[in-house]
């Protein structure tokens, strides 16, 4: 394949190229203004991907401002490959999610399991070994061929990244809804467990120091992947750009083992993985960050196939690749020690301290421009925001109330909804045993690792209700960060801090950047009120087909800390005669429920209400609760509410029952989604301390051992379900979905 022959600074300019690469007329100009020259055709791909909103975030960052990421537990906050916290004992968690929607769309084993190799670069390129994977997923109606293609590709995508990695997914969450058809929605998070004294920057120091390049060869694939990801797909699921990367998990996989060696050797002075934007990316932010230029030879980057010119080497997003600055002189214990992980380690360039970014390719320089503004200086730009003329209209409807005649059945149909019911099918394809430190994995509030050689754990989960964020993003995007919480609380652990994934439409479209700024605000104050720091996180925008937009999602990822192994709590009913209580108050609330859902096939009104103040007071009540002992099973009540929470506590005991009576509207307490609430279950012996520990708390039944659920309001028993007719509805909808022909 010979070199193809690649447009004039003139032709360029005359022709508007810089078009086909995402970058408008303005910037443009503002790119001739800032080298004082026309760029060239790489000069003009390389201001293009970094311009990009996926590597830029210029639409966004006046909206990221408003997170805090400060909190005594914070060691690293937003800019560098991933966020860490504190878990004591000389030792920090490092954790982030990204998104990778675009290319899951078109390619969804290859896009998901690409998403999971470049988080976990973002981990290990921080020092850190990974130690966990999560995910939130989101796909349009499962009974539609499509939708059941995409679903399986991507679940097999994880599990055929993640399994030959050596790291468990452990937890995760999916959503289904009509809003995804077109646009599903990846996010794959990483955590990573590292030594205080051990965490790595992605900086490029020193005068004369070399860069140095490792991993896989550069492809011609995912080249303007950046770009790509920051456009709308077309009416028939297509995209702007080049072949979807292909990942190689072995690989990888001796990328961790060498990179945990090499960050031990004084020869190291930074560390960055090649994601977005590849080469690019992380050669002018490792330069930017430490205020110095950088040269690089493009005839010495190792190269997959011939005759590539310098724009497809440096717009590349092939995998599995790091760059890395070491000390002039000390090049080859690196090369050695790469060499044991049989990866080649090349010198293809140094730094410099004219703050330039100067390529090198036969014999000629095909690149010389100012470093700062390609990572530093992008554009930002404040978009109109618009209050939709449906939120207003949601907001003056009546409250609505929906009309259940069959609790039984609707509990049953609610069980079988694909959000709500069984994921045993999806996780039991993940490796979530790997590394033999889980100890609650999916199917849980939260997932549970121990660390070893500590009486501590971790708690790690994801979430957010995209329906209470359509109806309400300010309200919505509090919940998502408070229900996050609860998961982490629920299972013993304290709330640490989160990494967030914002999910938006075309944010061109003043409706779509009203949510995007309300949700914004909306989860930065429950961050500031339940004191988890915003520490990481990603932001994938235009997530359209055909000017149709996903509902705003914007994914809360959250960790915790056990102080002890002991406070670990699961969901499960632990044995009978145990009290079950409910913590919180239960309003007619069913706006975006999925209830509403079911009996609707939409959502509207108004969305949950929601009391920070109310919520921190609960969940710290309930965590000194169970720090006392006094708590056997503990859960968040969430989609589905009060009748599916009993019912879930229930899956997979040992012959285990509940008998719950209730005062009341059957169908508000049943099936309303009101916020912060738990039900929980203490021995009897124990209640009155309980009670004492926690504030509106209410006994509302106790665990007994006839395999039954049996629910009574006032005089009428609603329900009177055996357990295994429940769980065979809600374990068999998923597969039985997937199974079924249209």
């Amino acid at each position: 394949m010979s070199q193809k022959l690649e447009p004039t600074p003139e032709v360029i300019e005359q022709e508007k190229k810089y078009h086909e690469m995402g970058l408008t007329d303005d910037e443009y100009q503002s790119i001739v203004k800032i080298i004082g020259r026309k760029p060239n055709y790489t000069e003009t791909g390389i201001f293009s991907v970094m311009w990009s909103e996926h590597c830029s975030y210029k639409t966004s960052k006046p909206l990221l401002r408003k997170f805090s990421s400060e909190g005594p537990q914070v060691i690293q906050g937003p800019g560098e490959g991933a966020g860490i916290v504190d878990i004591g004992d000389g030792q920090g968690l490092v954790f982030k999610i990204e998104s990778h929607n675009s290319p899951s769309a078109i390619e969804p084993y290859e896009g998901a399991a690409t998403g999971v190799g470049g988080i976990m670069r973002d981990i290990f390129s921080m020092g850190a070994k990974p130690i966990a994977a999560l995910n939130s997923l989101r796909f349009g109606r499962l009974d539609l061929e499509r939708t059941k293609y995409l679903f399986k590709e991507v679940v097999r995508g994880i599990a055929g990244y993640g399994n030959r990695l050596g790291v468990p997914t452990v937890g995760g969450e999916i959503q289904f809804d009509d809003c995804y058809e077109g646009n599903p929605l990846v996010n794959a998070m990483g955590v990573g467990l590292i030594e205080q004294k051990d965490i790595q920057k992605g900086v490029a120091t020193g005068v004369g120091n070399t860069v140095i390049y490792v991993g896989a060869k550069t492809g011609r694939d995912g080249i303007h992947g950046a770009t790509f990801s920051s456009v709308e797909l077309a009416e028939d699921g297509t995209g702007q750009g080049s072949d979807i990367q292909a990942g190689d998990p072995f690989v990888e996989k001796l990328l961790i083992d060498a990179c945990l060696e090499v960050i031990h050797s004084d020869a190291l002075i930074g560390m960055q993985d090649m994601g977005a934007a590849g080469l690019t990316s992380s050669a002018s932010e490792m330069a930017s960050k430490a205020g110095m230029g950088m040269e690089l030879n493009l005839n010495l980057v190792p190269q997959r196939e011939a005759n590539m010119t310098a724009y497809e080497m440096m717009l590349s997003e092939s995998q599995e690749r790091m760059l890395l600055v070491v000390k002039q002189g000390h090049e080859q214990e690196i090369y050695d020690l790469f060499e044991k992980y049989d990866l080649k380690a090349v010198a293809i360039g140094k730094v410099t301290d004219d703050q330039q970014f100067r390529l090198v390719h036969n014999g000629e320089i095909v690149c010389d421009i100012p470093v700062d503004p390609l990572a530093e200086d992008a554009p930002v730009y404040y978009k109109e925001a618009k209050e939709p003329e449906y939120y207003q209209e949601f907001q003056a409807l009546p409250n609505y109330y929906p009309e259940v005649t069959d609790y039984e059945r609707t509990l049953i149909e609610l069980l079988q909804q694909p959000t709500i019911a069984s994921k045993e099918s999806v996780y039991q394809q993940f490796d979530s045993m790997a590394q033999v430190n889980t100890v609650v994995g999916p199917g849980s509030d939260a997932a549970v690792l121990r660390i070893r050689g500590f009486d501590k754990a971790i708690a790690l989960t994801t979430d957010c209700n995209s329906r209470y964020i359509y109806l309400d993003p300010e309200v919505g995007g509090q919940i998502a960060v408070a229900e996050a919480a609860r998961n982490i609380v629920a299972s013993g652990a304290k709330p640490l801090a989160l990494t967030d994934g914002l999910n938006f439409g075309n944010p061109d479209k003043p409706e779509t950047y009203w949510a995007m700024e309300k949700s914004v605000a909306g989860m930065a104050k429950a961050s500031v009120a339940l004191n988890t720091p915003v520490v990481s996180g990603n932001v994938s925008l235009y997530n359209e087909k055909a000017g149709t937009p996903i509902f705003p999602t914007p994914i809360v990822g959250m960790v915790g800390l056990h102080r002890s192994l002991t406070d670990i709590t699961t969901l499960s009913f632990k044995q009978a005669e145990d009290v079950i209580l409910l913590i919180g108050k239960t309003k007619a609330e069913f706006g975006g429920s999925e209830l509403q859902n079911l009996l609707e096939a939409n959502y509207f009104g108004k969305a949950p209400s929601i009391d920070l103040a109310i919520e921190k007071q609960r969940q710290e009540q309930l965590l000194t609760a169970i720090q006392s002992g006094l708590v056997q099973s503990a859960h968040d009540l969430s989609e589905g509410g009060l009748a599916v929470a009993l019912a879930e506590s229930l899956f997979g005991t040992d012959a285990l029952g509940a008998d719950v009576k209730l005062s009341g509207d059957a169908t508000t307490l049943l099936f309303s989604e009101s916020q912060s609430r738990f039900i929980v279950t203490v021995a009897p012996d124990q209640v009155e301390a309980f009670l004492q520990t926690v504030a509106e708390a209410t006994i509302i039944g106790h665990v007994t051992n006839r395999e039954k659920l049996e629910i009574t309001v006032g005089e009428n028993t609603v329900i009177n379900q055996s357990i295994a007719q429940l769980e065979k509805a809600w374990k068999g909808a998923i597969p039985c979905l997937l199974n079924s022909k249209v």
